[in-house]
């Protein structure tokens, strides 16, 4: 295998996988994850879940780095603009958590994901996140056409 090959398949494993719902990511609880109890602390679970939505972007062939870039014709960033998170229990320390993140509906400007931790069977944290994208000035940019498609649910009654 040659070292490109090497590093792409390094790469996709770092950023879980596609599944028929959306997308699935691994991630292990460390010690800088945890307060004083060794329970996971209430704010990491934003970056689990950003690491969920980033990969599944990434997986999709949608890359922060290029959009800030100009690929689409200026710099574009994402932005949330409305995160809802109920807490249903604890991780702790060295917890190995499936993050799974779907696109719950999409519009020509916003997406809604769905996401959810768990550890095995047992739902830690379910969350609904609108994203949007927006220019340098900060003023909404529309998904271009062929994201829609690629980002369209499978369907609305599939759960994480």
């Amino acid at each position: 295998m040659s070292e490109n090959n090497s590093q792409s398949t390094i790469a996709t494993g770092l950023a879980g996988e596609l599944t028929d719902v959306g997308h699935r990511l691994l991630a292990r609880v460390y010690y800088a994850d945890t307060d004083f109890s060794g329970i996971v602390y209430h704010a990491r679970y934003l970056e689990f879940l950003e690491r969920g939505r980033t990969d599944y972007l990434r997986l999709l062939g949608v890359h922060h780095s290029e959009l800030a870039d100009g690929k689409l014709g200026e710099s574009i960033v994402w932005v949330v603009r409305r995160m809802e998170i109920d807490f249903k229990s604890a991780a702790r320390i060295d917890d190995i958590l499936t993050v799974e993140t779907r696109t719950a509906e999409i519009s020509g400007a916003r997406v809604k994901m769905a996401q959810a931790i768990k550890r095995g069977d047992d739902l830690l944290i379910s969350a609904t996140v609108e994203a949007a994208m927006v220019n340098d000035a900060g003023r909404p940019r529309r998904f271009p056409a062929e994201w829609i498609k690629l980002f369209k649910p499978q369907s609305q009654d599939q759960t994480i």
